[in-house]
């Protein structure tokens, strides 16, 4: 058993976010110490790691839950869970596009500047007047 800390460590959550996601109902069965400090398992850091993740693809707080209840329903809801990442890998695919389409521009530019500066090509630009 890990204690809050110990699983922020192994998580990458801070403090304040791992609190939040079980006050949130979002780490279920979380069990308490002696102490009524927060104790989690091997499942709950793995459950969490599941939550950052869902996170980074920009699932809110709302669809996390709704996500976990479906969990908890058990094999008889995979369809609709699938149905739902799949709908946030559709997303993330969009925008790695974006993305890509951002890193093709500044390598297209980088490359102009570099060429301007070895004098393979004339400096131009569609900010300023330049001579020509």
């Amino acid at each position: 058993m890990y204690s809050m800390k110990e699983t922020c460590e192994q998580v990458g959550l801070t403090y304040e976010t791992l609190k939040y996601y079980c006050n949130e109902g979002l780490v279920p069965n979380v069990k308490r110490d002696k102490n009524n400090y927060r104790i989690f398992s091997e499942n709950d850091i793995a459950w969490i790691k599941s939550l950052t993740c869902l996170k980074g693809c920009n699932m809110s707080i709302e669809e996390m839950k709704k996500y976990l209840e479906l969990c908890l329903k058990g094999e008889s809801t995979i369809p609709e869970r699938k149905a739902i990442l799949d709908a946030k890998k559709e997303s993330l695919l969009k925008e790695i596009q974006k993305l890509q389409k951002n890193i093709d521009y500044i390598n297209w530019k980088q490359q102009f500047y570099d060429d301007v500066l070895s004098g393979k090509t004339k400096y131009y630009s569609n900010l300023i007047q330049v001579e020509k």
